[in-house]
């Protein structure tokens, strides 16, 4: 029997060599797997292109659902965010695709699983870290890191070339100004063009290439717009007071902030593998989610378990990007986070305008906030006497007396 291998497959110039390439050089016969999560039109005549360009099947699979319910919510929950500026809307996607090519290879007696990830980016680290972790035992072909394949494929002429001659049917041209990654919670942009560091991406003149998603807040409407967001354990359970499940909350926040054009990022960050790379993010309503989120949890969460989590979310979200969403310290990071959420439930109002997004107003049931506490006013629950802080701060500041005592105060400013 033929070897049967399961490749990750979109359709684009890439992944239709790589079908055509893996299956002469293994002699295999290759499972074409396409996950739709939130591409839009890039999935269109997906099936016949995969049967013409050789697969002996191809797996198109709705995953929107999964996705916001599994994997998008849970990171927000956590309040994830890359280096500080990243919604890690492509590392959250490719545990999600790993783990479907893993069910698909095993429920067609596959043995390896591919993928066009090249050799000297995250994914490849994403897709094969999930297979290590839900199927130890299977085969992982990489082509960008097989050097019979970069000799053969040098560059993009190379590869379309390739396609002219066996028949693959591909719209592709040499010359690309960069490379996009798409999805329900983002859209990415990277390579090419934007390998400059200096180049500017927001300059008005390239809106036609950098606002799939979302428009430049030069070209976002001159009046705010409002919106309200409800909360229940953590997720966003509803939209202008109209309840969603989680892809319905994704696909409205998506439409709703990039009309008014937030969430976008242009960054310089740390790739798994050590080098800097340079991406260009639009994530219109992951940026509402996240900002909105923190706002209700502002309002319920206790102090020191809000430190604590925020303590974590560097480590959560590097796990995340890094490609560790299987394993059992993210696991055991989410389950603090799950038990942080249990009274973050309330409703949250934002403003949108030219590329921000505003706190207007947070309530809850579960709200920590007492004014008649926090009031400079006179307290009528006498909760706080403000004689105590005289003891509060005596003691914080024993041990600072001490070292001056001991060290000597003016050493304190070296």
């Amino acid at each position: 029997m033929k070897k049967k291998i399961v490749l990750a497959y979109s359709g684009g110039l890439d992944t239709s060599v790589l079908l055509s390439w893996i299956k002469e050089t293994y002699d295999a016969e290759v499972i074409a797997f396409c996950a739709n999560i939130g591409q839009d039109d890039e999935l269109k005549g997906l099936n016949a292109k995969a049967k013409k360009t050789g697969a002996s099947k191809i797996y198109v699979d709705d995953l929107q659902e999964e996705f916001a319910k599994d994997f998008i919510f849970p990171m927000m929950q956590a309040g994830a965010i890359y280096e500080g500026q990243y919604f890690l809307g492509t590392s959250i996607a490719r545990p999600l695709i790993a783990k479907r090519m893993v069910e698909i290879a095993k429920a067609e007696g596959a043995t390896a699983i591919g993928h066009g990830a090249t050799g000297k980016g995250n994914d490849q680290v994403r897709f094969e870290l999930t297979a290590a972790a839900l199927a130890p035992e299977i085969e992982i072909i990489a082509p960008w890191r097989d050097e019979r394949f970069r000799t053969q494929f040098p560059g993009r002429v190379e590869m379309i070339k390739y396609c002219e001659d066996k028949g693959i049917p591909i719209q592709a041209s040499a010359k690309k100004p960069f490379s996009m990654d798409r999805n329900l919670l983002h859209i990415s942009y990277e390579a090419g063009i934007l390998e400059d560091p200096w180049f500017n991406a927001g300059d008005v003149k390239y809106r036609e290439y950098f606002t799939t998603l979302s428009v430049f807040p030069e070209d976002a409407p001159d009046k705010s717009e409002y919106v309200v967001l409800d909360f229940d354990k953590g997720n966003c359970v509803a939209v202008n007071s109209k309840p969603m499940g989680p892809l319905q909350v994704m696909k409205t926040l998506n439409k709703l902030g990039g009309k008014h054009g937030v969430g976008r990022v242009d960054m310089v960050e740390n790739r798994f593998v050590g080098m800097k790379s340079r991406g260009v993010y639009e994530t219109p309503g992951g940026a509402i989610l996240h900002f909105a989120h923190r706002q209700i949890e502002s309002l319920t969460m206790d102090r020191e378990v809000m430190h604590l989590r925020d303590g974590l979310v560097p480590e959560y979200a590097k796990l995340v990007y890094n490609g560790f969403w299987y394993a059992p310290e993210r696991l055991a990071l989410q389950a603090l986070v799950t038990e942080s959420q249990k009274n973050v439930s309330g409703t949250v109002r934002v403003k949108l305008y030219k590329g921000g997004i505003h706190a207007a107003g947070r309530q809850s049931q579960f709200s920590m906030y007492n004014p008649h506490i926090a009031t400079m006013e006179a307290d009528p629950t006498k909760a706080y006497n403000q004689d105590d802080a005289t003891g509060f701060i005596r003691l914080n500041g024993l041990r600072l007396r001490v070292n001056s005592q001991v060290n000597g105060a003016k050493n304190l400013g070296r």
